[in-house]
């Protein structure tokens, strides 16, 4: 059988999302994009790739300008982000949010996907939603904003989830509400997951096991690495290795997150959705998980020692 590359066939916009800011983008054929719906892992893996491409530095401060997101519709003049990345001479790897059907793609470039079971990325990102300041709030409803206002986060976590996990921001999603869905996403890079040059990773994995995802990751990229540079390439990309590395900084994340990086950053720890979600709140969890390709469920949920991504 043969595989098809995805299609883009939707336009996101709304207070976060702008998927036309993708239409002059000049790529080469070494780029490398990180593609996730939102808190499964996407600034680490910016960091693990950071690594292997420009060595065991210290990066923090300048991640998002080396790495930026190309579709956030509040980074500021998009002829600036893309002469900057235009600018860079080492190997680029960008960032995404965006599902399969938003973002171009370019077949000799690589997409490493990165999930993480839903109701642990919920968690993370009630922390990451009720941290924003209002200077983001700001930045998200501005004049030219397109669609409805982004409202403020609900004061408990509880209070957000019936409308997450079951109502979508896009006509098209089936959750995700206020931002974006996350099965949507995940669900459409999973079809071209046997794609030779797209790769699944999964935030659990990452964390049981980081130096096996991580040669994984490089051995995907075309990455060669002198096996005596691994112990510090590892000693960089770890949770505590970043939050260190913001501690020793001008912490950029301080405007934008009340507690900046140490917010941003949190825990990392999956299963706290135990101590809060109920027995009716999983229900619902149920019915939008039982939509999905059951392989993929069972991916997100047991990562891939249980699913089966191919590779």
């Amino acid at each position: 059988m043969t595989l098809s590359a995805p299609e883009r066939t939707r336009v996101y916009r709304n207070h976060h999302l702008d998927s036309t800011r993708w239409d002059p983008f000049v790529a080469r054929d070494d780029d490398i994009f990180v593609t996730t719906a939102y808190k499964a892992g996407t600034t680490w893996m910016q960091r693990i790739l950071a690594a292997l491409v420009l060595g065991p530095v210290p990066l923090y401060a300048s991640l998002a300008e080396i790495s930026p997101w190309i579709d956030a519709r509040f980074m500021g003049p998009l002829e600036v982000t893309l002469a900057s990345v235009e600018a860079q001479r080492h190997r680029r790897f960008i960032k995404s949010h965006l599902a399969a059907d938003g973002l171009r793609f370019f077949p000799q470039a690589k997409y490493i996907v990165v999930g993480r079971d839903t109701r642990d990325v919920f968690m993370s990102l009630f922390n990451h939603y009720s941290a924003y300041t209002d200077i983001m709030f700001s930045l998200f409803n501005d004049a030219d904003r397109p669609g409805p206002e982004f409202p403020r986060c609900p004061a408990t976590p509880r209070e957000l989830w019936p409308r997450w996990i079951s109502e979508g921001w896009f006509d098209w999603e089936p959750d995700g509400w206020p931002y974006w869905s996350h099965h949507h996403h995940l669900a459409t890079w999973w079809e071209v997951r046997e794609l030779p040059n797209v790769l699944f990773v999964h935030f659990g994995d990452l964390k049981a096991d980081p130096e096996t995802e991580m040669r994984r990751i490089a051995a995907f990229c075309d990455i060669e690495v002198e096996e005596d540079a691994w112990p510090a390439l590892l000693a960089t990309v770890g949770f505590d290795a970043m939050r260190a590395e913001a501690r020793g900084t001008e912490d950029p994340m301080a405007m934008g997150f009340e507690g900046g990086a140490a917010r941003f950053f949190f825990k990392g720890e999956n299963g706290r959705w135990r101590d809060v979600l109920t027995e009716s709140d999983l229900a619902l969890y149920d019915a939008a998980a039982s939509t999905l390709d059951p392989s993929l469920r069972l991916w997100l949920e047991g990562g891939r020692y249980a699913g089966s991504t191919g590779r």
